[in-house]
């Protein structure tokens, strides 16, 4: 008969420290997407120009990260 160990070790995701977060918006009305960032504040800037100049005022905005897990130590 075999026998075997279980050993249990805490582990937590965190974010891939190579990349960034990049911000993106996509207008619900048309086909028109601002320009992606890291900074969100400029995609919030694109979306505004784009509402003054079509009156759409609705966006999907999206928020992406990479991530990965780690052992927690």
């Amino acid at each position: 008969m075999t026998r075997s160990v279980l050993r249990y070790v805490r582990h937590r995701i965190t974010q891939h420290p190579d990349t960034e977060v990049t911000f993106e918006a996509e207008c619900l009305h048309c086909q028109w997407q601002a320009q992606p960032s890291t900074d969100s504040a400029a995609v919030d800037v694109e979306c505004m120009r784009h509402t003054g100049r079509s009156n759409h005022r609705g966006f999907r905005r999206i928020c992406t990260s990479f991530a990965m897990v780690v052992r927690d130590e």
